[in-house]
């Protein structure tokens, strides 16, 4: 029995079902490095998915562990109930880097606890208890995250909450008026979306929407959530994926590349709203020293290394070449995207989804050296989230295998 074949029959037998991996042979990861991953047999990957957008600054990046250990040999663990550094200097990093007003954190261990703890928020500030989420949308496995959840793979609660309210995702042209139809009621508290939405497809909004979304809130009273947990930390180009329509939004969630792999997530609003919030919300590993350390250091490399320019210089460079590589594959209909969160969308001739194929051609990029990752409610999208740090040659290493794959189809 292989290494593998050992580690897939201790998942059977130990795990909770739910919990699946991509590939029918999947290799055994033991070793990152930059924009690699190596396995147990000693075979390197160009990572083009990112751990799902979350080592932006790159696997192992020396500067950031080096941050960590050190705090690691300090003093590993307290409580937000105690008065430490590290959680204060990140908070005050946020503030100068979030728009303002928004200027307050409350830092958690995940991005369901955020995007929970940002509806939670909104009631508060609101005296509201109803929400309106999209289509196709993912916020989180947590009670209220996953009833705000419009995709139904990952929406697994047979009993969402009955106060949470679809409205069809940006690109359907009923949605800002199915929006203001519910708003008109003036019971919605908030209003949560993911400026481009990561799981649904990397789907990109028309440029009008997110600033006529912004209107429609203020209008009727009601706070707006950019769900950033994906597209944050210059993954498009900017440290947050609302800057590009220059909306500034009621509450943004983070977490994912914030700690480049290690856990961390917050959200973070004004004054005036975080007033609201005033009974005890204590988190036990909310502002962990470790991660908060890695995160500033996560921070500063971005800074150091101009990752937003990269990520906007490289993304319009992969997909370039993604377009023309859609001119010679008729399998690939659209090819969408900012910065460094790119998608191309594979079909059959008769216009369905062809996930048969997306699968094949992510187990066969796989034994090629390259790992992508697959989105979409049809899970159809090929979808393309590189480490920031990544190099222009190595991303046409990645198109050209791609191009070879699909050649075979």
């Amino acid at each position: 029995m292989t290494h593998a074949e050992q580690l897939l029959a201790a998942k059977r037998d130990f795990l909770v079902p739910c919990v699946y991996h991509f590939y029918q042979r999947p290799p055994v990861f033991v070793r990152g490095e930059g924009a690699y991953l190596f396995d147990s047999e000693g075979r390197r990957y160009l990572d083009c998915y990112c751990g799902v957008t979350v080592v932006n600054a790159g696997h192992s990046n020396p500067e950031i562990l080096e941050a960590a250990i050190a705090q690691l040999r300090r003093l590993q663990h307290t409580t937000t109930i105690y008065l430490t550094e590290p959680m204060l200097e990140l908070a005050r990093a946020l503030a100068e880097l979030a728009p303002p007003p928004l200027r307050r954190s409350f830092f958690c261990a995940s991005g369901s606890e955020a995007n929970e703890g940002a509806l939670l928020l909104a009631s508060l500030a609101t005296g509201r208890r109803e929400c309106v989420y999209l289509d196709q949308g993912l916020h989180g496995r947590t009670k209220w995250a996953m009833s705000v959840t419009g995709l139904e793979m990952w929406r697994t609660d047979p009993e969402p909450l009955r106060t949470a309210h679809a409205v069809p995702g940006p690109r359907h042209p009923g949605s800002l008026a199915a929006l203001e139809r519910l708003l008109r009621r003036e019971t919605i508290a908030a209003v949560i979306a993911e400026p481009i939405q990561g799981n649904g497809g990397i789907v990109v909004p028309p440029e009008f929407y997110w600033p006529e979304l912004r209107r429609l809130c203020s209008q009727y009273g009601t706070l707006l959530i950019a769900d950033e947990v994906q597209t944050a930390w210059n993954r498009t180009g900017r440290w947050f994926a609302v800057e590009h329509w220059q909306v500034v939004p009621d509450i943004i969630t983070v977490a994912k590349a914030l700690g480049n792999g290690f856990p961390i997530a917050a959200f973070i609003t004004s004054d005036a709203i975080a007033a609201h919030y005033t009974r005890p919300g204590a988190a036990t590993f909310g502002g962990n020293l470790v991660s908060c350390r890695a995160a500033l250091a996560t921070l500063h490399f971005h800074q150091r290394h101009d990752l937003g320019r990269r990520s906007e210089t490289l993304g319009a460079h992969l997909a370039g070449r993604l377009r023309h590589l859609q001119q010679r594959h008729p399998a690939i209909a659209e090819v969408r995207g900012r910065g460094l969160m790119l998608g191309a969308e594979l079909r059959n001739p008769d216009g369905s989804p062809a996930n048969q194929l997306t699968d094949a051609v992510l187990e066969t990029l796989k034994d090629a050296g390259y790992l992508i990752g697959k989105t979409g409610p049809g899970r159809n999208v090929l979808t393309f989230l590189p480490p920031l740090i990544v190099e222009a040659e190595q991303l046409d290493g990645l198109v050209d295998a791609l191009d070879c794959v699909l050649q075979g189809y």
